[in-house]
Parts: structure tokens; C-alpha cells; sequence
């Protein structure tokens, strides 16, 4: 019935000839003028109100719209047929359906169900069935922006500013969160991937190359999954304080046949891993250097001497085998995505008052394995490591859990570590001009279990610490996330948890027009 109304507005304005208003020399001046204005006003009138139809009809379906149920995070496939091929979402009752036209699983849902607001889940298009007609209006402006969010380089620049946690945002229910420091739904047991999605998105080059990203072209489903998980995550106008990662683990699953799944536990290092490698090469990345985003964000060079151990009988039972400068030393360098540190043995046998204390190390000693003299001895040969090239990124994997026979065993050893200021020159050999090596910390991924030196991953929680802010003092604050829980954590917790993985951010120097020698030389190791 509305599209009839509009077409007869446009036969209307066809057909209506001009009128010239007659002048009658018998009348009054003006007057005839006067009922001709009014008679066109009234034609006038007519015309509006016609053409108003179809306006009024959608205004009247656009108010069964019912934001409180809508969620795009799930991946989109029609409810019916299963299909995922031109979805559209019914902006009623929330669900997909495929299609819009007569035979369409859409078309008959806005039948049967009386369900006529629909939107493209690709376009973000609205439309009305089953009359089949676009709808532009404001109002549904907000609903296209948390299907398909958009950014700026202006936006983007002030994520995780002070500025950016100064001026929280607020979901439909009034209630206030910080855009990119929100829950992820723990669908079955993805509390692992979890965690990496968000210690991922919050290395700066990468959220900003996957937010300002527009991927609509051969990209690999999985990248515009990631590209469009990223911007949910960012999202300042979300209906919901939290995310849905389901969509991108969908794919993952599919990606990696299956290795990383959600109904499952698994190792978030083996996942981060495969993730950085997978999206490395569906980027179009080689083995060069720099060849994509990932690796010049995260990929480093170290070089390994090895040397044949030789059998010493004047050795103590306390020495450790040494490199011997007059036989040969062979070394190979090799690039890395992330460093791997091994944490120091707990003692075996311990009274009962030592099996309450729980081992420390301090980072500096777990760090001295990439020192150039600190040896490790495997297979008859002595070994040691020094990095000859640091990404802007550092990512290191303590490495908490040692597999045997029987058993996957657990290190509960506690590093200690600085949130600033860690000073990576002493395991770098690379020539004065290597950008410095200072590094501070923006991610942190701790484990937690059942009490127990064994691995029980029925029992096994993630969680994130993420820096917010940066610079330190007041300007820095730290949020604990556990799939959909957000805390804000003291400083001094952080420390405390079982780190598995950590990712460091170089430090930028303040320039030195505005900065005088003095100061800068003791901000560059500030802690």
C-alpha cells in the first residue's frame, strides 16, 4: 500500500499542469490571486500528505525495533537454512535469516512473525518487509555503527590517552565501561584465546592497522574476523558492555582443523604462536624482514654459539662447563617472534615450613639466559644466546610448565618484575645505532589452578592484566580481565600471579629540544 502511495505522488507532480494565475480587471486587484494561492496550497497539502504515507508506515514499523536483544557478535548464518550467503538480521527478535525477496526466509519470517525491519548484515542497509523498501533514517544510525564500527586516525589516536579513560562510554542500560577494556564471553572453554585477543589488541601498531582496516576484497576470513573483533572490542556506542569473540573462534577452529577449539582447553603460547604466524601469512608476509605488520611489531633476531662439550676431569661438582675461545664455536642467527625464558627448578625436597613458601626470581635472573655468557648444556653441547636485533614489541613466555612421562609438570615460581623501565642492553649486541632498549610492560597473562605442582586443566583460569594509559603515576592505571569479569588491580598485584606471558613495549625517548641531558638520562631507566 505505501509503495502505491509514492507512486502516486510522483504521477501527481507528472501530470499537474502549471497554473498561471488569471487576472479578472471586474475584481478586486488581488483577489483572484488569493484563491488561486489557496487552491495550490490545498493541492499543495494534498501532495505532502500522499507522499508522507510511506514515510509514516516505516516510522511506525521502525518503533518495534528492539535494541535490547540485537547481537551481530555471533557468526552470521541464517537460523533457518544455515546458509551464509546475504544474511539479514530482523531488528525485532534479533535472529538471521537469508534473502528479502518472496521466496526468501526473511520475506515469510515478516509474515508469519509480523517482524518487518530488517538489516543488511553487509551493507548494514535497513529495509522494510514485505513491501521491499530502503529505509534511511537517523535513528538507525546507531544500530550500523555496532554492526560494522569505523575509525579514524583521529580516534584512534587517543586510545588508551588519559583522555580515553577520562571519558567513559555507557552501554544501553546507562551502564559505564572503557572502549577496549571490556569482558570477552567465555562461550565453553576459550578463557586461553581469550586472553591473547586482548593482549594482542592492545599493542598499539596492531589494534591501529586492524580499526582503520577495511577489508572487503580476497582477505582471508580470518583476518576480516580479526579486523572486525578488533573494532567491536574498540567500540565506544556497543549495546552491551562486552564482546562475543564466537564469530573469530569459529573461523579459528576451521583455520587450524581444528587444533584451538572452544570446547577445550589449550595453551595460550602454542596459540599466540600459530595466530601471529597465520595472520603473518595471510597478510602476504615472507621470511624477509618487515614483510607484514606482525613481524615488524614482533619479530626480533637472536644469535646461538654452540661448541662440543668436552670431558674435563680437574671440574667441580658446582662449575658449570665454560666455551673454550681456542676450539671452534659455531653460530646461527635466527629470528623470533617471541623469547622463551625457563624459570629455575623448585627445590625437591623441602620441610614443612619451606612448603609454604613459595620460590621467587627476579626478571634480570631469568632474562641472563640471552646475557652472551650464561651456558645451558643439551645433548653433549654447550650453548648461549644474545639478541642481536629488539622489536618495538617484546614478547616473553616463561616457560612454567615441563612435560614428562606420566605428567605435564607446573613451576609455581613467582617472577618479580618492574612495570617500567626493564633494560634489555645487556642481552643486545647490535651496533650504537639500535634504537634503545628500554621496554615497558602493557600485558600480562597469568595462570591459576588447583593447588598442585602438576597441570589439571579442568581447574585451569586465565586471566590479563592490561596497562591503560602509559608514562607512569597517575596518567597509568591497570585492569584485570577474566573472560566477561573487568577489575581495576593495584600495581603492586600484578607481580603476584603466575606469569606465563608478557608483552613489553619499547619506550619512546623524549625529545631532546624539550627535554635537558640530565633528565633524559634518567627517564630512559626509570622503573
Amino acid at each position: 500500500m505505501e509503495k502505491h502511495a509514492v507512486d502516486e505522488v510522483h504521477n501527481t507532480n507528472e501530470e499537474r499542469p502549471v497554473k498561471k494565475p488569471r487576472i479578472d480587471a471586474s475584481l478586486a486587484d488581488g483577489q483572484d490571486l488569493d484563491q488561486s494561492e489557496e487552491e495550490r496550497g490545498e493541492e499543495e497539502t494534498e501532495s505532502e500528505w500522499k507522499s508522507a504515507e510511506a514515510t509514516k508506515a516505516s516510522d511506525l514499523y521502525l518503533d518495534t525495533i528492539n535494541r535490547a536483544v540485537l547481537d551481530f557478535d555471533f557468526e552470521k548464518v541464517c537460523s533457518v537454512s544455515s546458509s551464509n550467503i546475504n544474511i539479514y538480521g530482523c531488528l525485532v527478535c534479533g535472529k538471521y535469516f537469508q534473502g528479502r525477496g518472496r521466496n526468501s526466509y526473511a520475506y515469510a519470517h515478516s509474515i508469519h512473525d509480523d517482524h518487518h525491519v530488517f538489516i543488511n548484515l553487509e551493507s548494514t542497509k535497513v529495509y522494510v518487509l514485505p513491501d521491499g523498501y530502503l529505509v534511511s533514517d537517523p535513528s538507525l544510525e546507531d544500530i550500523a555503527f555496532v554492526l560494522a564500527p569505523s575509525f579514524t586516525k583521529m580516534t584512534t589516536a587517543t586510545l588508551s590517552s588519559p583522555v580515553h579513560l577520562r571519558k567513559p562510554s555507557y552501554d544501553l542500560s546507562s551502564k559505564p565501561y572503557i572502549p577496549g577494556y571490556i569482558g570477552l564471553n567465555d562461550i565453553k572453554r576459550n578463557d586461553y584465546m581469550n586472553v591473547i585477543i586482548h593482549s594482542l589488541l592492545h599493542v598499539a601498531p596492531l589494534r591501529d592497522f586492524l580499526l582503520l582496516s577495511s577489508f572487503r576484497g580476497k582477505e582471508t576470513e580470518l583476518l576480516k574476523r580479526f579486523a572486525g573483533l578488533a573494532k567491536k572490542v574498540w567500540n565506544p556506542r556497543l549495546f552491551k558492555s562486552q564482546v562475543s569473540p564466537h564469530e573469530f573462534l569459529q573461523e579459528v577452529g576451521r583455520a587450524s582443523g581444528g587444533k584451538f577449539s572452544l570446547e577445550r582447553q589449550g595453551d595460550p603460547v602454542e596459540f599466540l604462536g600459530w595466530l601471529l604466524n597465520r595472520l603473518h601469512r595471510d597478510l602476504g608476509g615472507t621470511k624477509k624482514k618487515n614483510s607484514s605488520i606482525m613481524f615488524s611489531t614482533f619479530q626480533g633476531e637472536f644469535r646461538m654459539d654452540t661448541q662440543q662439550v668436552v670431558v674435563r676431569s680437574n671440574i667441580r661438582g658446582d662449575e658449570k662447563p665454560l666455551f673454550d675461545i681456542d676450539r671452534d664455536i659455531r653460530s646461527t642467527s635466527s629470528p623470533f617472534l617471541f623469547l622463551a625464558v625457563d624459570l629455575p627448578p623448585p627445590p625437591l625436597f623441602q620441610d614443612a615450613v619451606e612448603k609454604n613458601i613459595i620460590p621467587q626470581v627476579s626478571i634480570q635472573s631469568v632474562l641472563s639466559k640471552y646475557d652472551g655468557r650464561t651456558t645451558q648444556e643439551s645433548a653433549g653441547q654447550l650453548r648461549r644466546f644474545k639478541c642481536t636485533r629488539l622489536p618495538p614489541y617484546i614478547i616473553l613466555h616463561y616457560k612454567r610448565f615441563t612435560k614428562n612421562n606420566f605428567v605435564e609438570e607446573k613451576n609455581p615460581t613467582i617472577v618479580n618484575f618492574p612495570l617500567r623501565g626493564v633494560d634489555f642492553r645487556d642481552y643486545l649486541d647490535a651496533p650504537s645505532s639500535h634504537p634503545p632498549a628500554v621496554y615497558d610492560l602493557i600485558a600480562n597473562v597469568t595462570h591459576e589452578s588447583a593447588a598442585g605442582t602438576t597441570r589439571d586443566k579442568e581447574s585451569t583460569v586465565w586471566k590479563v592484566q592490561l596497562r591503560a594509559g602509559s608514562g607512569g603515576g597517575d596518567n597509568e592505571r591497570w585492569f584485570q580481565i577474566q573472560d566477561l569479569i573487568v577489575d581495576e588491580i593495584r600495581k603492586d598485584m600484578i607481580v603476584l600471579g603466575e606469569t606465563m606471558l608478557q608483552i613489553w613495549e619499547r619506550r619512546v625517548p623524549a625529545p631532546t629540544s624539550q627535554v635537558g641531558p640530565s633528565k633524559t638520562a634518567s627517564t630512559a631507566v626509570d622503573s
